[in-house]
This record gives C-alpha cells, structure tokens and sequence, in this order.
C-alpha cells in the first residue's frame, strides 16, 4: 500500500483471470471509489466498509467483462450489476466506452457519469485524474491518483503491464492507438509514479514507471514503426 497521510489505496486480487480491482480514496473524507469492480464485488464493498470506507463511485478502465461484470467463457461474472443493487453509485466511464458498456452489464443511461481525458474526480485530499489511453479498447482509460507531497499512483487497467501491455488484436483495439497511449501519455509520467495494473501477469503486483521504462520492452522501442514490428502489425 502505498505511503501517505491520507490516501486510502487497496490493491485486490479478484477472479480466476488474474485480475485486480482497487479500492480508492481518502481516508480522511472517508470516502472511497472502486476501480474495475468484478468476481468479488461484496467482499471489495465488505472490505472499504470494515475500513470505514463509504463507496461513492465506480471507476471502468474499460468495457471488458472481466473488469465490469457480464458473460465470458461460459462464465457469468458478478460486476456493475452487483454493484448497484448494493450501492446506487455513479458509474465514471470514458465517454467513447460508455455505450459499449451499457451493452455488456446493461446499466442505464442514468448510472452512468461519462469522462474525457484530462477530467477529474476530487476524493478529500486526493485527485483522480482521468487518463485516455485508446489502445487496447477505443476507451480505455487509466486513473493517475495524486496527493499534494507524495508520488502518484498510477492505475493501468490493461494498458499498460509490468513488462508487457495490452493485447491489440481483439475488436475495437489499435496498435497505433497502444503506441501513442504508452508513449505519449503513459512514458512522459514522473519516473516515481507507482504502477499498478490490470492483472497480476507477473511475479510481483506493482513497479514504477521508471523500472517500466528502463525494463518494458513496449517502452523502450524508439518509434512507431519500430513499435508495429514489434507487435507484428
């Protein structure tokens, strides 16, 4: 867990695709988002509420059901749904996700807050600031968490990995997209920024973007048509 005065930031394992959910806020407001809520939502509500935690919101790093709830595999994965029927918070989604996402989970128009890159979202003494980062989904978005004095956090969805990024071969991804995103939003973070992503795909949960940037083989080519040969685009 990240050090800070007030910063509330839990990072939980969830699921049986490696996935990570996240409980975010201030402790000091005692009020708390949830990021990607799926597979466990009454525990991640359980737990914010043992912490003294009230949930005020939901964050979508993009539409995939393994991040929000809905069918895959032949599995029926709790998510937003849940969620609500629980707690009728709003739902932040990149406005380019957000018709998508009403098709997988079928929230309505109503749960829904749409965000464009550069938004904010005030917790007490911390800032979520919403980050576009097309690639992967049209829109994908990554939370950058920031407190006056303290280094950001950084939550990637499955833009970025530990030494990997997210995969561009699926419906409405875009290798181009993925390299702009990685390198032109992502690279250009302080080398300090925690990174905490999406799944756990490697052996430890969390790095920095400036072990990312010296180790990410997706960070480190030069160009984007380096990047397409890479990727084999």
């Amino acid at each position: 867990m990240p050090e800070s005065r007030d910063l509330y930031f839990q990072q939980v394992q969830v699921g049986e695709m490696a996935n990570f959910a996240y409980l975010i806020g201030s402790r000091a407001a005692g009020e708390a988002v949830l990021v990607d809520p799926a597979w466990s939502v009454d525990a991640l509500l359980d737990t914010a509420e043992r912490d003294g935690m009230r949930v005020s919101g939901a964050l979508v790093t993009h539409y995939h059901q393994d991040h929000v709830g809905g069918e895959i595999f032949g599995m029926t994965i709790e998510g937003l749904d849940r969620l609500l029927s629980r707690a009728p918070v709003p739902i932040h989604v990149n406005e380019l996700e957000a018709d998508g996402l009403r098709k997988i989970t079928g929230v309505s128009e109503n749960d829904l807050v749409r965000r464009a890159a550069g938004d904010t979202l005030e917790l007490g003494g911390v800032t979520v600031r919403f980050l576009h980062t097309p690639g992967h989904t049209p829109g994908s978005q990554c939370f950058l968490v920031e407190e006056a004095g303290h280094a950001g956090q950084l939550v990637s969805g499955d833009t970025l990995f530990l030494n990997s990024c997210g995969r561009v071969d699926l419906p409405g991804s875009n290798v181009e997209d993925m390299y702009r995103s990685l390198h032109e939003v992502l690279k250009v973070l302080p080398d300090d920024t925690a990174l905490y992503p999406g799944h756990l795909y490697a052996p430890e949960p969390h790095s920095t973007m400036g072990e990312q940037k010296r180790t990410n083989p997706y960070l480190r080519v030069a160009s984007l048509e380096q990047f397409l040969i890479f990727m084999g685009a």
